[in-house]
């Protein structure tokens, strides 16, 4: 009977200790992140935006602008070559001064139908947890201007099924990685002489939560009818999303006290998000399509800016 006993309270003992080991390795288990879920407001006029050379990665150009207009702005642009990792640490440089940063993720070099197929989730998936791990709205675009030949994501050299195919597996990707606090931007070109009817590459309103249009006043006659007008009328046709003059600029060859008063207008007229300025100098290319655009040292283009951002209401991150 003491052999049994003990026989037992040896199993017993056992029998507890691995059940302690079991809690310490389920405790050591790592868990999925929980998602970060951050939305942004879709009232009109109530962005403003900028694109400025050197930021990322540093915020001081971005400063300089929100001094010279006196209104900081609540979106900060700029193009992420593909590889390249999620720039947290300006993020929240950004963050810091009220800043929404957003950010168009180009597929350069990479190859969009290999997107599709997830040739490339590896990267995809350390940038999506970044941005989870950022914990702040993001806004974030997918080869701008597809339905424009220029780049090599575009019309006439990826199919529009392959490109949505690719912005769908994006958008599944992140949303697996918990990384909901990103508002995405699908961004066409304003229709043109050469570009391809829009609606081509639309993915769909459950992919989409913004849709950007890019347009520039190069010459005198240009007007917001003729540099936005049509395209927005051609969205609103397939999709309610909201509409964000997602890069834009008034030329000195097209006028640009007028110009920008116009362009102000439209936004309003049309019930836009907002706009975000390219504020950068392609003068240098000496090509009506590249001028320079910056408004800091222009007191004209400065002051007719001004009254355009009198009529804005900007939403507070």
């Amino acid at each position: 009977m003491k052999s049994r006993l003990v026989v037992f309270t040896a199993l017993l003992v056992a029998l507890t200790a691995v059940g302690f080991a079991v809690a310490r390795v389920v405790d050591y288990v790592p868990s999925k992140p929980a998602p970060v879920v951050a939305s942004l407001p879709r009232q009109p006029a109530s962005y403003l935006g900028v694109f400025e050379s050197g930021a990322p990665p540093d915020y001081e150009p971005v400063a300089q602008f929100a001094q010279a207009t006196g209104k900081t702005p609540n979106l900060v642009g700029y193009y992420s070559g593909w590889a390249e990792p999620f720039a947290s640490g300006f993020a929240r440089r950004a963050q810091a001064h009220g800043v929404i940063p957003y950010v168009q993720i180009d597929p350069t070099y990479a190859s969009v139908k290999g997107i599709a197929d997830g040739d490339y989730d590896h990267y995809l998936s350390t940038y999506a947890a970044s941005v989870r791990d950022y914990r702040h709205p993001v806004v974030i675009g997918f080869g701008h201007e597809m339905n424009a030949p220029w780049y090599a994501w575009g019309y006439h050299h990826v199919s529009p099924a392959t490109f949505i195919a690719a912005w769908r597996h994006l958008h599944k990707l992140f949303g697996h990685f918990g990384a909901l606090n990103v508002t995405w931007l699908w961004t066409v070109n304003s229709d043109q002489p050469g570009t391809g009817p829009v609606q081509n590459w639309w993915p769909g309103s459950r992919y989409v939560d913004w849709v950007g249009i890019d347009g520039y006043y190069y010459r005198h006659s240009d007007t917001f009818v003729s540099v936005f007008g049509k395209t927005i009328n051609e969205v609103r046709a397939f999709t309610r999303r909201p509409v964000l003059l997602s890069e834009t600029a008034v030329g000195p060859t097209a006028g640009q006290f007028d110009k920008i008063s116009n362009l102000f207008a439209g936004m309003h007229s049309y019930k836009t998000l907002g706009l975000v300025w390219f504020d950068k100098n392609q003068a240098e290319h000496g090509s009506i399509s590249q001028q320079d655009w910056r408004i800091e040292d222009n007191a004209p283009a400065l002051t007719a800016f001004k009254l355009g951002l009198s009529g804005l209401v900007l939403h507070k991150p």
